[in-house]
């Protein structure tokens, strides 16, 4: 997940940034594990302690003794989708300026403090949340609750910094996608094309103008509406001792206040009810690309998990029918990718609008509708008739597999993301041990009839990426 999203920070230090890698984690086991597609429920158990703090804080503990480290990691309610009108990127360029200083730790000392106590930090921004997190060796738990605490408290918030982390972004996106061939291709550009509401489709890297809009006013403005412990969630993972992080918890986040969080703007999409195609111009591409994207059911809903096996089934590794028909059987490209929030996370850790989308990259003597041809016939499969019990099965083994290699990734980082994403959007972090049951509800007729809504074409947006294509 890490590598796949260009809107990060990250830096590496120390004994983690040579064996992170070879990182894993483990989780309690409940009963006879027989697989997903068994009879059997019981299996891996997540431990999740929930609770909140009086000033609104939302706080998850999962104890793991696998290696002596430990992953702090804070997630706020606010992501690139509810950004400010006219302040494009605005929710990345504030990322950026949590590591520029706070009361107590000056310009990029937080930086510093992780590094040299061996560990590891990043921030991301997402459609529907900020993250920062550091994995640190087990005995740093407490300077890295201070640390997050310190900068949740308030922030050293100067124009010098800020002038300087615009220019940071701006190079961001222009390294990433104005001079990247295929930079903004799907994961920036399809939102764009395939949404309604501006919420859900406006450049969130940000245009350079709005970038350069931004003022001290607008910083402050952010933080002071936003960055509050209690539009917050703070987890815990790793090998601690869970009434000491709670002492260490209740003595530095207790204390920051509370705000009145503004009402949340509607964000819901229209039902598409026409199909879309887009041809876009790419002069640094060496061969055309193809992505189509669907509107996805609503999250947490009987279709959303159904959208999930359809998506192991259509997309996911190289027995998925999509790869079957274009690369081995047609050999029109050499790979087919997206999924359901593709590159910018997984289907767990968003809560709005989203999309399913597949794309590829295929040769320029190929016609766009032969790809697209094949596309719409290997889609008509699933919702002419209901998938084999066989199908169903292996679906339901490759969603478990990638499962459990989230939580299991990047010392335990995997397992606080989806522990923070459930806190915040669910106000359940015990759902991650719910989601194996939601998978097994999944029959074959509901993956047909999910076909029939989700998949049909006039719910379809098709973005072509050119390279001769004509200048507007």
């Amino acid at each position: 997940m890490l590598h796949r999203f260009p809107i990060l920070l990250l830096f590496l230090s120390g004994m983690m940034a040579s064996s992170w890698l070879s990182s894993c984690s483990t989780l309690e086991t409940t009963g006879t594990e027989e697989g997903l597609a068994g009879g059997d429920t019981a299996g891996f158990h997540v431990p999740v302690e929930y609770y909140k703090l009086d000033n609104g804080l939302k706080v998850v503990l999962s104890p793991d003794q696998t290696s002596p480290t430990v992953v702090v990691a804070v997630y706020y309610n606010i992501g690139f989708r509810i950004e400010p009108r006219d302040r494009t990127g605005f929710a990345h360029l504030f990322e950026h300026m949590m590591f520029q200083g706070s009361e107590n730790l000056g310009k990029m000392e937080f930086v510093k403090l992780v590094q040299q106590n061996g560990g590891v930090l990043n921030g991301s921004t997402r459609f529907d949340y900020t993250n920062y997190f550091e994995i640190l060796p087990a005995h740093k738990l407490e300077t890295a609750l201070w640390a997050e605490a310190d900068r949740m408290r308030g922030l050293d918030i100067t124009q010098e910094n800020l002038t300087n982390q615009q220019g940071v972004v701006k190079n961001e996106v222009k390294v990433n996608v104005l001079n990247q061939p295929y930079g903004g291709f799907p994961w920036l550009d399809m939102p764009q094309y395939a949404n309604e509401n501006w919420y859900n489709a406006h450049n969130f890297y940000g245009d350079l103008e709005d970038l350069d809009a931004a003022t001290l006013n607008d910083v402050q403005q952010f933080f002071d509406t936003y960055y509050s412990p209690n539009n917050a969630a703070l987890v815990v993972v790793g090998d601690f001792e869970p009434s000491k992080a709670k002492q260490y918890i209740e003595q530095y986040f207790a204390g920051i206040p509370s705000v009145n969080l503004p009402q949340q703007p509607d964000i819901l999409e229209p039902r598409q009810e026409e199909a879309k195609r887009f041809v876009k111009e790419d002069k640094l591409a060496n061969r055309p690309a193809l992505a189509i994207a669907y509107h996805m059911p609503e999250r947490g809903t009987p279709e959303y998990y159904a959208m999930g096996m359809i998506d192991q089934i259509l997309l996911q590794g190289d027995d998925a029918w999509l790869y079957q028909k274009l690369v081995q059987d047609r050999g029109l490209t050499g790979d087919v990718s997206g999924g359901i929030n593709a590159a910018l996370g997984n289907m767990y850790n968003y809560n709005g609008p989203m999309l399913w989308m597949a794309s590829l990259i295929y040769d320029g003597s190929t016609p766009a509708d032969t790809i697209q041809s094949v596309i719409q016939q290997t889609i008509d499969s699933l919702q002419q008739q209901p998938v084999s019990q066989e199908t169903l099965d292996l679906a339901l083994v490759k969603i478990r597999s990638d499962f459990y290699d989230n939580i299991s990734s990047f010392f335990g980082f995997g397992r606080a993301d989806l522990l923070a994403s459930f806190a915040l959007f669910d106000d359940n972090p015990e759902k991650i041990n719910q989601l194996e049951e939601k998978f097994r509800e999944v029959t074959p007729q509901l993956i047909q009839e999910t076909a029939r809504e989700y998949l049909r074409p006039t719910n379809s947006t098709v973005l072509i990426i050119d390279p001769q294509a004509p200048t507007n």
